[in-house]
């Protein structure tokens, strides 16, 4: 089969997911998928389609890059919006291909308008604003200028959206802060209509800050990791618990991550396993060795500390994880043989190794866990 493990993708868990985020989001509200990161590790191309069948037709992405990568499987109707990176020579190729992008400085600014009057051809931009998460977007001081600017390229442009992101909207310490941006954006905004630019779309929130914040819900929301089952934060599952304590747990995970046993062995008691010293067996063991390693997404970190499924039972890993492998304790599983399903992350009979309990063990937070699983590890889509 040519790799050495494999990642499920749950169909009817992702229709789930966006039953209950159009939901909360409502009717009048555009639900946009990020899918930067390679939608999240879940693969582009298998979150694309599986997107547009729950009639969402609008896609985010970081970087042109990324957008390129889309374009090859989005439908054409199907819009798309770059949040990020985009150089010089990618706005072309964006106006070309009527390919939102955040404009959130007076270089790209200028350069977007320039681009678009040489092309005979109008940029579609969203003016991103800096309301105090300090990274990206315009200052208020700058408005007038900005203003200005607008108003004397209004033919090469149409204006998509007014937005901004929030600094934290998954954490209860970060409120007094995320409420001073809603205040901000608004007097933004309030800006922009006295002055008669007004976007089509009004966007700040992303999976947070829709499912904490219900004033953030405008035009449009940017939907990232709830979307693929997971809650930004434990926070704002509680948060959403006293909302609906009916219904404790309404995200459904879609990635299983399987891969197979290579070999079994039996190893005596006083001997090290793996590199180094840093397990010795102190009894007669038998071990299994799996053929995923750190350069597959399992970290080295996890080394004598992680956990697989294979039939049914939670076994540890044991010695250093390696480049390719790691090596685990199935003492207690006598039957076990080559060829055996081991799970990494999903579910197995009855037990569960969570990406949550797998992202904290290797001192990882779910966005990096699944955004590290590498893109040659094959992905199946699954009912």
């Amino acid at each position: 089969m040519f790799h050495t493990s494999h990642i499920e993708i749950s169909q009817s868990a992702y229709k789930k997911n966006i039953r209950y985020l159009k939901k909360i989001v409502g009717e009048k509200a555009t639900i946009s998928s990020v899918i930067k990161g390679n939608a999240y590790g879940h693969g582009v191309e298998n979150i694309v389609p599986m997107a547009e069948a729950c009639k969402i037709n609008h896609f985010s992405v970081f970087s042109a890059s990324e957008a390129l990568q889309v374009c090859r499987v989005k439908a054409p109707k199907s819009q798309l919006m770059i949040m990020g990176f985009v150089d010089d020579d990618e706005i072309e190729w964006a106006i070309e291909h009527d390919v939102e992008f955040f404009v959130f400085d007076i270089d790209r600014l200028n350069k977007t308008f320039e681009t678009a009057r040489r092309m005979k051809k109008r940029a579609r931009i969203h003016i991103e604003v800096e309301t105090g998460f300090h990274r990206t977007g315009f200052d208020y001081a700058f408005l007038p200028q900005l203003i200005e600017i607008l108003k004397e390229n209004k033919e090469h442009y149409y204006l998509e959206g007014l937005c901004t992101h929030y600094a934290g909207a998954e954490s209860i310490s970060n409120y007094v802060r995320i409420r001073e941006q809603i205040n901000l954006y608004r007097k933004f905004y309030r800006y922009f209509s006295r002055h008669d630019v007004l976007p089509c779309k009004k966007h700040t929130a992303c999976s947070a800050a829709v499912l904490t914040y219900p004033t953030t819900i405008m035009d449009m929301v940017r939907i990232g990791i709830a979307q693929y089952g997971f809650w930004p934060s434990p926070e704002t599952q509680m948060f959403r618990f006293n909302k609906d304590p009916k219904d404790t747990n309404p995200l459904r995970r879609l990635i299983t991550w399987k891969s197979r046993v290579m070999v079994v062995k039996n190893v005596e008691a006083g001997e090290f396993i793996g590199y180094g010293s840093s397990f010795l067996a102190n009894k007669k063991m038998k071990i299994a060795i799996i053929p995923v390693g750190y350069s597959n997404g399992f970290s080295r970190s996890l080394s004598n500390m992680g956990r697989v499924l294979i039939r049914g039972r939670r076994v540890p890993v044991i010695g250093t994880v390696t480049m390719n492998t790691m090596t685990v304790n199935v003492s207690d599983i006598p039957s076990v043989e080559r060829g055996d399903e081991v799970v990494i992350i999903g579910k197995q009979n009855r037990l569960n190794i969570s990406v949550a309990s797998f992202s904290e063990m290797s001192n990882q937070v779910n966005y990096q866990t699944l955004t590290r699983l590498p893109a040659d590890i094959p992905r199946f889509v699954v009912k």
